[in-house]
């Protein structure tokens, strides 16, 4: 798979703090989405990047493509891009869950679905398949989720999901750049 990705973490939300958000859809500041769209108009222009972003439905990834749409770029929103789903954790405050259910989780970190929605190694199939059916051929640039980002460079590099949870990556920051690569060469 030659793969080349411009992802950017969604602009932080709002009231999110301590919180396990997946699915939750949270708001985030319309100033905040513009700035970041602005930021991705930019790189995608001094780059000679197509016009074209792929986001989540969720609105934290959404807000940044529906400005960019009002610039006249396609925006492409797919399920498949979505956080990871937490079921019945989502929404709730972390020290609510509960140790037992999050050392379940982390005893099989990759195939335990936390909040028995979904697990990891069902996130990295989504992923697949988004960047097989999506036809990713070509350099594109997304909005994503920090989970989300995490399991594509896994999968783009061809690694399968971790087993122990201190082998997943620290998240992205909000409205980070991560460029997901197989090419050698590097943009800057």
């Amino acid at each position: 798979m030659d793969v080349d990705l411009f992802v950017w973490r969604h602009p932080k939300p709002r009231g999110a703090e301590g919180l396990c958000i997946g699915r939750t859809d949270v708001p985030v500041d319309p100033r905040k989405a513009k700035r970041l769209a602005h930021r991705i108009c930019q790189y995608a222009r001094r780059h000679g990047l197509a016009r074209v972003v792929f986001t989540s439905p969720l609105e934290r990834t959404a807000a940044v493509g529906c400005w960019l749409a009002r610039w006249g770029w396609r925006h492409i929103e797919d399920p498949r891009l979505a956080e990871l789903d937490f079921g019945r954790w989502d929404g709730l405050a972390w020290d609510r869950i509960g140790a037992t259910a999050l050392d379940a989780w982390t005893a099989d970190f990759s195939l335990h679905a936390p909040g028995g929605a979904e697990s990891l190694a069902e996130l990295f199939a989504r992923c697949r398949q988004f960047l097989d059916d999506a036809g990713i051929g070509q350099p594109a640039c997304i909005v994503g989720h920090a989970g989300w980002m995490s399991a594509a460079r896994h999968v783009v590099e061809g690694k399968a999901p971790p087993t122990r949870a201190a082998d997943w990556p620290r998240p992205a920051r909000h409205a980070q750049l991560l460029r997901i690569s197989t090419r050698q060469e590097q943009l800057s």
